[in-house]
């Protein structure tokens, strides 16, 4: 396939083939490039016609405690408390600078997903 501009789905779905075939290039060829451009062309056409929705800071603690199979204990144990972990994921409590801190350096959550403003459940 011709390396050019993913406009239909038609044409993602022979960009994707396109990055099968060239998975796994040696470093340095040609076809490291071409895999190289057809992933950028990809991740562009997928960023506008599929994106992801961002989850919110509870959200991406749980999912990277799913992701890395952590407990609410594991959790416990970082932020301090049984309560204090049962709140924020329960959305009780808000995470606090110190808890984010903690995310970021100890399981290596990104900060700017945990500092984004989100609900608190208000019952």
């Amino acid at each position: 396939m011709e390396l050019r501009p993913i406009v239909t789905e038609e044409d993602y779905r022979g960009a994707l083939r396109e990055i099968d075939r060239l998975w796994g290039a040696e470093p340095g060829t040609p076809e490291e490039a071409q895999l190289d451009a057809w992933v950028s062309l990809v991740e562009a056409y997928e960023k506008k016609h599929h994106p992801t929705p961002q989850l919110d800071p509870v959200e991406t603690i749980r999912a990277h405690m799913e992701w890395n199979d952590y407990t609410q204990a594991d959790l416990a144990r970082l932020l301090g408390s049984r309560s204090r972990a049962s709140e924020v994921l329960n959305r009780k409590r808000a995470l606090t600078l110190e808890m984010i801190h903690k995310l970021h350096s100890e399981w290596g959550i990104p900060a700017e997903l945990l500092v984004r403003p989100y609900d608190l459940d208000a019952a």
